[in-house]
């Protein structure tokens, strides 16, 4: 690599190298490095390197800023500006700056453009409380069968807030790819400022099912029973509320809705289609447009009806009670051939995936197969990608997840041919715009910081007043045992696990271990190493919980005791707890080989909520204060 392209690397936030999980020092190869740099769309040669480094060196503004909302910016152009508000507005002047309200503006000055992102400096932290989690997709039990859909989803919100709940939370609820029978992670989405209508209730019956969802039944069966219900939604004459929301979301839902069109006719993934139907722009995407009239009509309509639903869910979770209503969660990147990269394919990086660096239980590294956000456009824009995605989210809840928010300050990129190295984002930016989307919406932010987290990020959340995450079964004290409920840090969600961890009762017995052993990823030497160390961990967790509770160590309202009386401001109970059900949701490093995302609730909405044991952990939070 040449000295101007080594420079440029950096310069585009491509870190030189970094520190594995082990102490191992990595350098990123220059090929990974020129390989990320033509995913950014930045030259990879010398001279294009060089010409580029020279424009960014004759910069007189920077190319965005943070403010505190409703102040004068600590910012002075040099000669005359020119001032475009969030709302459209416009002003022009010289010297100091006007006082700007909440959003992001752009500040035009010698053929400059500096993105001003006004926000507040910190959001206020939630009252002590709790909610409970439970995955929308398996809130039918077998002998309901189907999925589970909006409306559970308000049923069970229904039922939930007079136990005193918070919030009720879920897996992502993002638009998926419906002519894909095999598409079953909620965290590998087509869109994620679209919702996914697979959960769209129908009113059409589902006969009994098997314990595990059959998706490759389901979505046709889904699909099939959307279109009856678009038909009799025309034959009665539409609706004018229709109407007025398509209007309102102008091209962008057309766009949308011309893929999934696409989809039916040439496959879920756009780069299996013709090129020529690659742009959205394009001619042969123009006369498809007019061709598919029909069922782009219908994709809108569904578009609708998912909005539509998920905020009566919301509003039942409001009306019975619940501070925060729904806690709705954002996967961390999106599918490289989705609708949401072919609608808006230049705010991602293309010939480069989301990752995680090599570990001690992935050699090589790990490739998620989700497009990342490109830095440069989001900056160019305003991050107006960033905003929308989250906007979106917030107006159908009060509670956000942000999942593996490590990614906003580095995220490991993995190109195509080469290893994979970190690239640092802008992270103050980036935090900036979730404060101002959050306080916009009145709502509450959380992100999942699990992992190797990069130094400063931490106490740059605890600035911002997004919350962190903290499972029980991982935390520790200076003493190497389990954190006592007195110390948990106070601005996080406290839970035990997540949905790619085991269940309470499944790690007490080490079913994941006995899963992956199954499976053939780890020995039999290796297993039972890994059942001894679970042992000492159940024991050492059992001798922390005995101190807030004198029922049984197993006993899922001692580990709701432990949780209830820790520090952290809100505490997540989850249903296959409540349930004490054996297998996780999730197992990673799987596909097929596990039944991911298949897992059924043995209970449904109603039943849940008038579950015994549901009470009990209620009980139990109310007694811890909350």
């Amino acid at each position: 690599m040449t000295e101007a392209t080594a420079r440029l690397a950096e310069r585009a936030g491509i870190l030189p190298a970094y520190t594995d999980v082990t102490g191992r020092t990595r350098d990123t190869a220059p090929e990974t490095a020129a390989a990320l740099l033509s995913a950014m769309g930045l030259p990879e040669n010398e001279a294009g390197a060089a010409a580029h480094l020279a424009a960014l060196r004759e910069r007189h503004l920077p190319e965005w800023q943070v403010t505190e909302a409703d102040r004068v910016p600590d910012l002075q152009p040099p000669g005359p500006w020119s001032l475009t508000f969030e709302d459209g507005r416009t002003t022009e002047g010289t010297g100091a700056l006007p006082v700007l309200p909440l959003g992001r503006h752009r500040l035009d000055a010698g053929g400059e453009t500096c993105w001003l992102l006004a926000a507040p400096r910190t959001l206020p932290l939630p009252a002590r409380g709790w909610g409970l989690m439970a995955p929308l997709y398996g809130l039918r039990p077998p002998e309901r069968g189907g999925l589970g859909d909006y409306a559970d989803l308000a049923d069970l919100a229904r039922g939930l807030g007079p136990h005193g709940a918070g919030f009720l939370g879920l897996n992502p609820v993002h638009a998926g790819f419906p002519t894909d029978p095999g598409a079953a992670s909620p965290y590998t989405p087509s869109h994620r400022r679209r919702l996914s209508t697979l959960h769209v209730a129908t009113g059409r019956a589902s006969p009994p099912a098997d314990t595990r969802i059959d998706y490759a039944k389901l979505i046709p069966a889904q699909e099939a029973a959307l279109d009856d219900a678009f038909e009799a939604f025309r034959a009665a004459g539409g609706d004018p509320a229709f109407d007025a929301w398509r209007a309102a979301e102008g091209h962008a839902l057309d766009r949308f809705a011309l893929h999934q069109a696409l989809s039916e006719r040439h496959g879920p993934t756009w780069d299996d289609w013709p090129a020529e139907l690659h742009d959205p722009d394009g001619a042969a995407a123009r006369a498809a447009r007019a061709e598919l009239a029909p069922r782009i009509d219908r994709h809108a309509w569904a578009q609708w009806q998912a909005e539509v639903q998920l905020t009566a869910a919301q509003d039942a979770a409001r009306a019975a009670g619940m501070a925060h209503g729904l806690y709705l969660d954002l996967a961390v990147g999106t599918h490289p051939h989705g609708a949401e990269t072919w609608e808006d394919p230049s705010s991602f990086a293309t010939g480069a995936a989301l990752g995680a660096p090599p570990d001690a239980f992935a050699a090589d590294g790990q490739n998620w197969h989700l497009a990342p956000f490109n830095p440069r456009t989001l900056v160019a824009t305003g991050f107006a990608a960033l905003a929308e995605t989250l906007a979106r989210q917030l107006r159908l809840s009060g509670l956000l997840r942000i999942d593996h928010v490590l990614g906003f300050d580095r995220a490991f990129w993995v190109p195509e041919d080469a290893p994979g190295a970190y690239v640092r984002m802008p992270r103050d930016a980036m935090l900036a715009v979730a404060r101002i989307e959050a306080a916009r919406a009145g709502a509450t932010i959380v992100g999942e910081d699990l992992g190797n987290i990069p130094e400063g990020l931490g106490h740059a959340l605890e600035d911002s007043g997004i919350l962190g995450c903290r499972l029980a079964m991982f935390e520790r004290g200076p003493d190497g045992e389990p954190r006592a409920p007195g110390d948990y840090p106070e601005a996080v969600v406290a839970s035990f696990s997540t949905h790619d961890l085991p269940t309470w009762r499944g790690w007490r017995a080490g079913r994941d271990i006995d899963a992956r052993a199954a499976l053939g990823h780890v020995g039999p030497d290796a297993a039972a190493d890994a059942h001894r160390q679970r042992a000492e961990d159940v024991a050492a967790l059992d001798r922390v919980t005995a101190r807030c509770s004198t029922l049984p160590g197993d006993a899922p309202d001692r580990l709701h005791a432990h949780l209830g009386a820790s520090a952290a401001r809100l505490v997540a109970v989850q249903a296959e707890t409540v349930l004490e059900m054996d297998d996780q949701p999730n197992l990673p490093g799987t596909v097929t080989e596990y039944p991911n995302w298949r897992q059924r609730l043995s209970e449904g909405p109603a039943d849940l909520a008038a579950e015994r044991r549901l009470a009990a952990a209620a009980r139990t939070m109310t007694d811890s204060g909350r």
